[in-house]
């Protein structure tokens, strides 16, 4: 199964970032997707495939996104 994110989208990774917080803010997406630290406010860029592994779960998702059926 395909994992979906969107932009806004705040995540958890795998691996903490050395600010103390593992919550990562999705600010692009493409081939490449640009996370921001919601601790320090660092900004990353990681290959889509990269990202996908070391996602654990979807924290919170950007309402304007989230579909209702």
């Amino acid at each position: 199964m395909k994992k979906v994110f969107y932009m806004g989208d705040i995540v958890e990774m795998k691996k903490g970032h050395p600010c103390g917080s593992n919550e990562w803010e999705i600010i692009r997406l493409g081939a490449d997707i640009k996370i921001k630290c919601c601790g320090c406010g660092r900004i990353v860029m990681l290959p889509r495939n990269k990202f996908s592994k070391n996602v654990k779960r979807i924290i919170k998702q950007n309402p304007d996104n989230i579909k209702t059926t």
